[in-house]
């Protein structure tokens, strides 16, 4: 099971994923890609290639075009909602194993947090388009900033994370500081 901190990272992705269902994917596959997230010798290993880097990041790029079609339907129906989860489960997945947690364990806590980030910030953002009286394009850029700042958030604390217990390990095994 993750720790404390890891369960916050991989909710934190999995909420990306339900802002935003291709920019969870993308900041992972870049994250794998610059060695943050290590998912080397685990089955997620191909998320760090050329290949899932360019295929996530054009993904994402053409999501923030067609959020603001009229004719998107919602993030809360079946469709958009199913392709949330399941990127909240690869990426939930990516971050338990880059903590070296289980790939299952991970998943779960990532699909939890893509129906928090679904429903929620389908929420948020109708409300705020109608208290605010602004178009809907308003709230969907800063959306789109809020959905790629946590993700880069918590990919980049997995690193983070895994340098401070690498630290902590070190010190216990040298016997304390010198």
């Amino acid at each position: 099971m993750p720790s404390g901190l890891g369960i916050l990272l991989i909710l934190g992705i999995g909420v990306t994923a339900g802002l935003r269902t291709m920019t969870a994917p993308a900041v992972v596959a870049w994250a794998a890609h610059l060695g943050w997230v290590n998912l080397s010798g685990s089955p997620l290993a191909f998320m760090g290639s050329v290949w899932a880097v360019a295929l996530f990041t054009l993904g994402a790029l053409t999501e923030y075009v067609v959020d603001q079609l009229p004719s998107t339907p919602a993030r809360t129906t079946a469709g958009p909602l199913t392709a949330r989860i399941v990127m909240g489960l690869l990426t939930g997945a990516c971050l338990g194993a880059g903590e070296g947690a289980s790939l299952w364990a991970g998943a779960l806590i990532g699909v939890v947090g893509a129906m928090a980030g679904a429903f929620g910030g389908y929420q948020a953002r109708v409300r705020l388009v109608r208290g605010l009286h602004v178009p809907d394009i308003a709230v969907a850029i800063p959306e789109n900033l809020v959905a790629l700042g946590l993700g880069l958030l918590c990919c980049f604390e997995v690193l983070k994370f895994r340098i401070a217990i690498a630290s902590a390990l070190a010190l216990i095994v040298s016997g304390g500081p010198s």
